[in-house]
């Protein structure tokens, strides 16, 4: 007899497949419909960042996605016709110092992939009609491609269904933001004239933005802003000679656009939920969060979403922690999509300006900030999604006497990788201890659940470092630390029975 399904995933983009391959990863029973039949051939979303790879390496198969993509080192902007600066990245501290260029849809094949080895597939052409939360479970209405109705329970559900979330519409939550009055042209095509792939190409134009992103080998995508919307609901798709036209009067000269393979026009929307649950019901990427393209972010956010969820969802659905820790989901990602989608509008907002004296002055001091060192590291930071962090969340806990300070890493903030087995990794999430040589095996053996019990090297002999599964740090403590090291995991450990 089949397992119950405990989780209901709404949505088989890169949100839903990475959460279904992380939980079936950890042994919880899954079901992901989507009612698309087949996914998608667009290359949408195209970067990886540093972060989501570190996390897909801990889940596994992170080799697959590096040979199907290309690294680009930096980013670099200039006017047109002269350098303005650069921002690169290799000197992040990270095992995955770049950008992977690789579009969504082979995102998707092969995230997909790594589902079905696990043993999930995705169900095409089933779309969620409704359904009703109960403090016990879910109840929900699925339409398959023939139009048969099955009504079907699980413990939780999820939607990483999109922007025009059903389960986001079920809840009736709200999607609070606006649509910027401006229209963009994006073009996936091959050009030749550009150079080595191996940066990000931003033009600062005066009549606005043009930028070109490599995907692989000859094939790139453009994206250039056209100026304030007309009143239309949405321009047509622009031809190619149009977009040539836009190409030889703000790029460098002699680049050469062919065969294009998508050619759209969009507009761009800021909107995010308040919250990212409600009760058994969650919330994840564009179903919660949805910005401007710039910087890369959406999708490597939505994933990160999804990472997160992950293995809470995994502890408590096994009986191992508490219900009360899903709380921590909601509070620690919607404080990161408020910094995404803030930081993703300023980037726009600079890259738009049109009045001549305000470009003069970005350009101007663009000139002199991308020459400091402290500006890049920020900035690569912040791109790479390395800097993320949750400082606020009822998870990030500093003992009294904590070592703090120097390069020493505080509570909340994420546990640089080491060698070996990535934290996080094989078949059920665990806290590791960087800590006393005893402090490991000591935790383990009380909350056996929770705990890995091999000892990870500490930056400090005066501490000990709790690290979630998904790398962050949970609890620093100091030279007495086994009194609030138990205190800590005894508020997320599932309570005795009676």
């Amino acid at each position: 007899m089949a397992e119950a399904v405990r989780v209901l995933i709404v949505g088989a983009g890169p949100v839903g497949l990475t959460l279904a391959a992380e939980l079936t990863r950890y042994g919880v029973p899954v079901r992901i419909v989507d009612k698309a039949s087949a996914r998608t051939d667009k290359s949408k979303a195209l970067v990886l960042w540093s972060r989501s790879l570190e996390l897909l390496e801990r889940a596994g198969g992170v080799d697959r996605f590096l040979a199907a993509g290309i690294k680009a080192h930096g980013v670099r902007i200039s006017n047109g016709r002269q350098l303005i600066g650069e921002v690169g990245f290799d000197q992040v501290e990270s095992p995955y110092p770049f950008a992977l260029m690789i579009p969504q849809n082979e995102t998707e094949r092969l995230l997909e992939t790594r589902l079905e080895e696990l043993g999930c597939r995705v169900e095409r052409q089933v779309e969620l009609l409704r359904f009703e939360a109960r403090t016990d479970g879910i109840r929900a209405t699925l339409r398959d491609a023939a139009g048969r109705e099955e009504a079907m329970d699980a413990d939780w559900l999820i939607g990483c269904d999109g922007a025009h979330s059903i389960v986001r519409h079920g809840l009736g939550f709200d999607f609070a933001g606006s649509t910027q009055p401006s229209d963009w042209v994006l073009a996936d095509m091959r050009l030749d004239g550009l150079g080595v792939p191996d940066r990000l190409d931003i033009f600062w134009h005066r009549d606005g933005i043009l930028a070109f992103f490599p995907i692989v080998g000859d094939r790139y995508r453009v994206v250039a802003d056209l100026g304030p919307a007309d009143g239309r609901d949405r321009r047509p798709d622009p031809k190619l000679a149009e977009v040539q036209a836009l190409v030889d009067q703000r790029g460098p000269g002699g680049v050469r656009l062919r065969d294009p393979i998508w050619l759209s026009s969009f507009r761009i929307n800021e909107r995010k939920v308040e919250d990212y649950s409600a009760g058994r019901v969650f919330l994840a990427g564009d179903a919660a969060h949805i910005h401007s393209p710039a910087g890369g972010q959406g999708m490597n956010t939505g994933m990160q979403d999804a990472f997160n969820l992950a293995w809470k969802l995994a502890l408590v659905a096994k009986g191992a922690a508490r219900a009360s820790l899903l709380d921590s989901y909601s509070v620690e990602r919607s404080a990161v999509g408020d910094r995404v989608l803030r930081n993703a509008g300023r980037m726009t907002d600079v890259a738009i300006l049109r009045n001549p004296v305000a470009q003069a002055v970005r350009n101007a001091a663009a000139r002199i900030v991308l020459g400091l060192s402290q500006v890049q590291r920020r900035m690569s930071g912040t791109l790479t999604e390395l800097e993320i962090a949750y400082p606020e969340s009822p998870l990030s806990v500093a003992a009294p006497h904590a070592p703090h300070g120097g390069a020493l890493p505080a509570a909340g903030e994420r546990w640089l990788p080491a060698a070996g087995d990535p934290i996080g990794s094989g078949a059920a999430p665990r806290f590791a201890v960087a800590g006393p040589g005893d402090a490991a095996v000591l935790l383990s053996a009380i909350f056996p659940d929770l705990v890995d019990a091999r000892a990870r090297p500490a930056p400090s002999e005066d501490g000990l470092w709790l690290i979630r599964p998904d790398g962050y740090v949970g609890l620093v403590a100091g030279p007495d630390w086994q009194a609030p090291a138990e205190r800590y995991l005894a508020t997320i450990a599932a309570e005795l029975g009676p």
